[in-house]
């Protein structure tokens, strides 16, 4: 039986969609692609590093922690 994942939030689609695939954006951050894939957003501890290798602004990566 296949458990539900809920769905990814839109600041971590922009940032999988600018590297082109979850593996990728990975790759850069240095984690396995299982690693992001239990992500249903950025983690708090990842927003900055995200935020540098993807020039998203953390207030669009994670709205419900910088306002």
């Amino acid at each position: 039986m296949q458990r539900y994942k809920p769905e990814r939030d839109d600041g971590l689609k922009r940032a999988i969609a600018k590297f082109g695939s979850a593996y990728a954006l990975a790759k850069e951050l240095g984690i396995s692609i299982q690693a992001l894939g239990e992500w249903r957003r950025v983690p708090a501890h990842r927003i900055l590093q995200v935020e540098a290798v993807t020039g998203i602004d953390r207030t669009e990566l994670r709205p419900d922690l910088y306002k």
